[in-house]
């Protein structure tokens, strides 16, 4: 099962708000259907208030979903509620993309909070 617990966090280091973009294009679940191995790139944007997400506890989380067997959808979904409710940021945005399978990519977005209108489709 993914493993929230693994997430660790730092102060923030600044009082002013700013806008930090974790990029993960190694990313690999299981379809639960098939089987197979699903490989994505996702991109985890937020503003944080208090604390931000420690690099090398990110890495370990997502690979805790390496062998799960999960939609997109619900990958997507548990990583915004899984950083969402640790961190509390001022707002947060989750961006999945998934290598194509059957001539079919998918692109899924989830979001925390009031995400500025000019991150809202980046």
């Amino acid at each position: 099962m993914p493993n929230p617990q693994l997430l660790e966090f730092f102060d923030s280091p600044s009082d002013q708000p700013f806008v930090i973009e974790h990029v993960n294009e190694e990313f690999t679940s299981v379809c639960p259907k098939t089987g197979h191995p699903d490989f994505g790139t996702i991109t985890v944007r937020y503003e944080p208030r208090a604390v931000c997400v420690e690099l090398k506890a990110l890495k370990l989380y997502f690979q805790s979903f390496r062998n799960e067997g999960i939609f997109y959808e619900a990958v997507t979904n548990r990583i915004r509620d899984d950083l969402a409710s640790s961190m509390s940021p001022a707002w947060l945005q989750v961006i999945t993309e998934w290598r194509g399978r059957g001539g079919i990519r998918s692109r899924i977005v989830a979001c925390s909070g009031s995400v500025p209108t000019a991150w809202l489709r980046g």
